[in-house]
């Protein structure tokens, strides 16, 4: 079944430097999507859309009435600590509107500033403002903060949370989830053969919730999940969690060091989850060859923080595998991002460019009850530039995700994500 895409494809020769996008906006004025800034955000007005959709948009998407406006909050962080990262997601959201939107539809950013206090503020706001949906906010305390205020107006949300204890019927999570991705990553091990799962995870609500989730997919695929150790996210010292996990006592051999036949017969597992990012989680993995624990054997396997391209610089990693959307489903995004703004987007950017698309594209398909819960929550889902998406009337997500093996440089796909939901996602 075909799904409508969020976004056009264009060559590179169509792209436009940010400098031509401001005059193409003060050429076309009035016939411009709009981009309406709140005080003191800093942000212009966005380019306006130079062409028709898509085909398969425009096929099952009338026109917004004439005089109908439609107004679309976008609540990010754009000051305090995380303030970059809001400001790549408005740039990536006005690429959206761009490619997506017509004269009707305005979006209108507002700052959160990164805390609770400040997105509840800015929803308000915007809902003053006769915002119809809101878009974001980013952290989950921000999202918990904005729900009731947005419930009580009867405004729907599709946030950018991945916690996803935050979705209902009516805030909707537009974030790659950790419970998909471990399912994910879970039945495609299973299927090369790993029956018996490990994990070490940080003492966090994130690796707790991993670890859930594994032990539900492990068993789920006629598996299990039974070594699990937790560490402290803070600790420097990450050797006695390692330890613990692959069996190894010290006071057996009368050492503080491992040893190969020690260490190889304890370890009674297929797989390991190692549910971090960053510098911890190379730091984690590179105590397993440590411990004699072989990764050529022992299949490492991560979530979504691992869709980074520097992750392949520990070599314990390498090898490993992980779900996560298709990265050559976003690359022609990524491309037009750096030619816009001069800079590489974050990898969350694609968030704020699928969100805004979104929007558009209900604001034209359905004029009148745009976004409804039952409009954003459309069985058929959508296509955007990280792939296939739909809502579940939970508020959850459901994403064609691939599998991903880590490289010395970057990730190749080793099971592609599915181009319907009519396919298993396996």
């Amino acid at each position: 079944m075909s799904r409508p895409s969020l976004c056009r494809r264009f060559s590179k020769s169509r792209s436009l430097p940010a400098a031509s996008l401001m005059l193409v906006v003060l050429l076309l004025g009035g016939c411009a999507s709009r981009v309406a800034t709140s005080p003191g955000s800093g942000q212009g007005a966005a380019a306006p859309s130079a062409a028709t959709p898509p085909q398969a948009i425009t096929e099952a998407a009338p026109q917004a009435s004439a005089g109908g406006r439609v107004r679309v909050a976008l609540l990010l962080p754009l000051s305090g600590p995380t303030a970059g990262l809001g400001r790549a997601l408005l740039d990536a959201a006005q690429m959206a509107v761009f490619d997506v939107a017509d004269q009707s539809f305005t979006l209108l950013p507002r700052d959160t500033q990164g805390t609770p206090e400040g997105a509840a503020r800015a929803a308000t706001a915007a809902i003053g403002d006769g915002a119809q949906l809101i878009l974001g906010p980013l952290l989950a305390g921000e999202v918990e903060a904005v729900k009731p205020i947005a419930r009580q107006a009867h405004v729907n949300i599709v946030a950018f949370s991945t916690s996803d204890q935050l979705a209902d019927d009516s805030t909707f999570l537009l974030s790659v989830l950790p419970r998909q991705t471990v399912q994910r990553v879970v039945a495609f091990a299973r299927e090369r053969g790993a029956t018996r799962f490990a994990a070490l995870a940080p003492s966090t609500p994130y690796g707790q919730l991993v670890v859930a989730e594994l032990r539900s997919a492990a068993a789920a695929n006629g598996g299990s999940a039974d070594r699990v150790q937790f560490y402290d996210p803070a600790a420097n010292d990450l050797r006695p969690t390692v330890r613990a996990l692959v069996g190894y006592d010290p006071q057996k051999s009368g050492r503080d060091q491992p040893q190969p036949a020690a260490a190889a017969a304890a370890v009674d597992f297929d797989a390991i989850m190692l549910p971090d990012g960053g510098p911890k989680l190379k730091a984690v993995a590179s105590l397993l060859p440590y411990f004699d624990v072989d990764t050529s054997k022992i299949r490492l396997l991560g979530t979504g923080l691992w869709d980074d391209p520097g992750i392949g610089s520990e070599p314990a990693l390498v090898g490993g595998w992980f779900a996560a959307p298709d990265p050559a489903a976003r690359s022609d995004f990524e491309a037009r991002f750096r030619d816009l703004y001069k800079q590489a987007p974050p990898r969350l950017a694609t968030l704020g460019y699928d969100g805004a698309a979104l929007a558009a594209l209900l604001a034209k398909r359905s004029p009148g009850t745009a976004f409804t819960a039952q409009s954003i929550a459309d069985p058929s889902g959508f296509a955007g530039v990280d792939g296939i998406f739909r809502f579940h009337s939970d508020g959850r997500i459901e994403r064609g995700l691939a599998v991903l093996e880590v490289q010395k440089s970057g990730a190749r796909v080793v099971s592609p994500a599915p181009e319907t939901f009519e396919q298993p996602n396996m």
